[in-house]
């Protein structure tokens, strides 16, 4: 349990809060690159609890600016894209991607009123589908050398999708091994051919046994917390038998975020982004290492949980996230269908706004929770203090931090501490882009033997 001045402390995050002046030490995803796609490149955004909009200019300059107009208040978001910036819509003020006010029509043609007229604003960068800004003081900090960001275009693909409640909850789920074998629980597996796109669906490397039937019938993980550069190394064990073992390598990524495998040819980067301390957006870039991502289906797969222009699940509290109690004793754990995303949405939000963790009983499997919390608590102790963050990093230390790895396969119990990397070393190296190999992983990796 912990005190609810410790709860506050790791959940909220506004700008004077401890928490979120960490989390405005980090580039922060505000919106996907396709939601200023069309003839009208406009989107307002809240991010970290400010009200902001994002907009594209004709020159393909983007802006992140305060969403309410530096004159008398009016909503931006309304505004007019038009001679090199965003006009507001009352009395056609311009300001442009960098919040310079630079003309105030309405006032005398001699007025010099716009030169000193500045909208707060915030530089965006573009990477991997996704538009990230920086809300932090000083010059923002290096991106970090993650598979994510290094392979090509073709082989990622953006998403994102609306939670109602805190972003430590949302983020947390993604750490917990554990769950996966209750909440996650299908009765009967699928084809493992069409797993495509789909998490836990596929079979585990080196296996044809579905992710399915291993989750259902090896519920008790071996769980290990190992700390590195870029924040936890997560490695559950399901003992299979006495000569194999399931292995699962996951990453929780400092600040928000995670890396975990979705197949054997695919990975998943994740980033729970809050809106305010009450919503959050989950941010996913899906990273492939041998055919290019089939966007397309990606998508569409998506789209039929997820509605434009929010990202909100049709699936939801209101109509009790599509639960069916037939469902639920006959082909699924939760009764609430088969996309893990409602699963894990209603575990989340089914914990309050924000959860009060003052009345918590936490067990040997939150192992990483514990730890994550630990951490996240140091983190913000130390900009409090005036000093940078872990993964607050130049261009120099840029490619200290790569990969991270991952894996999600069967191998020998005996042994398995090296597998896990042979494996991962052996899809890099098989990847039609230059996919780095972790320094830590490389070194203990010398040759490829028992993944081969």
């Amino acid at each position: 349990m912990m005190s609810q001045e410790q709860n506050d402390l790791i959940t909220r995050t506004g700008p004077k809060d401890p928490c979120g002046k960490l989390m405005r030490s980090y580039w922060q995803p505000a919106a996907l690159v396709d939601e200023l796609e069309g003839a009208r490149p406009i989107r307002p955004v809240k991010l970290l609890g400010e009200n902001l909009v994002l907009f594209r200019d004709e020159s393909g300059r983007y802006g992140l600016i305060d969403r309410h107009c530096a004159h008398r208040g009016a909503d931006l978001a309304f505004g007019r894209l038009e001679h090199g910036g965003l006009r507001c819509a009352f009395h056609g003020w311009l300001f442009d991607a960098n919040g310079q006010c630079i003309e105030t029509p309405a006032e005398p043609k001699e007025s010099k009123l716009c030169q000193n007229i500045r909208q707060r604003s915030y530089p965006v960068v573009e990477k991997s589908g996704i538009l990230w800004a920086y809300l932090g003081e000083g010059e923002p900090p290096a991106f970090p050398e993650l598979d994510c960001f290094v392979a090509p275009g073709t082989h990622t693909f953006a998403f994102k999708g609306h939670m109602a409640c805190n972003w430590l909850q949302a983020l947390e789920v993604g750490i917990d091994p554990a769950h996966a074998s209750y909440l996650h629980r299908f009765f009967e597996d699928e084809d493992t051919s069409t797993a495509y796109g789909k998490q836990f669906r596929g079979a585990s490397a080196g296996s044809d046994l579905p992710m399915t039937k291993i989750l259902r019938e090896y519920d008790r993980p071996i769980i290990n917390v190992e700390h590195t550069e870029y924040g936890l190394r997560l490695i559950a064990l399901r003992e299979i038998d006495e000569e194999r073992t399931h292995v699962r390598v996951t990453n929780q990524l400092f600040p928000h975020g995670f890396v975990i495998p979705m197949s054997t040819e695919m990975t998943i980067t994740q980033w729970h982004v809050p809106v305010d301390d009450e919503n959050c957006y989950w941010y996913a870039i899906f990273t492939s290492y041998s055919n290019p991502v089939d966007k397309q289906k990606m998508r569409e797969q998506r789209l039929e949980l997820y509605e434009l222009p929010d990202y909100k699940s049709r699936k939801n509290r209101s109509n009790d996230y599509g639960f069916d109690p037939h469902e639920q004793q006959t082909a699924t754990y939760t009764g609430m269908g088969t996309d893990i995303n409602v699963h894990d949405q209603w575990a989340v939000e089914s914990m309050g706004a924000i959860q009060d963790r003052t009345k918590e009983h936490l067990g040997s499997s939150d192992k990483a929770i514990v730890q994550y919390r630990r951490l996240l608590r140091q983190e913000i102790e130390k900009v409090s203090g005036g000093e940078k963050p872990m993964l607050f990093l130049d261009e120099a230390n840029a490619r200290s931090i790569q990969g991270p790895a991952t894996m999600d396969g069967i191998g020998p119990t005996r042994g398995w501490e090296t597998y896990w990397m042979e494996v991962d070393v052996k899809r890099r190296r098989g990847a039609p882009w230059t996919a780095p190999v972790p320094k830590d992983i490389a070194d203990n990796v010398h040759r490829l033997t028992a993944a081969e």
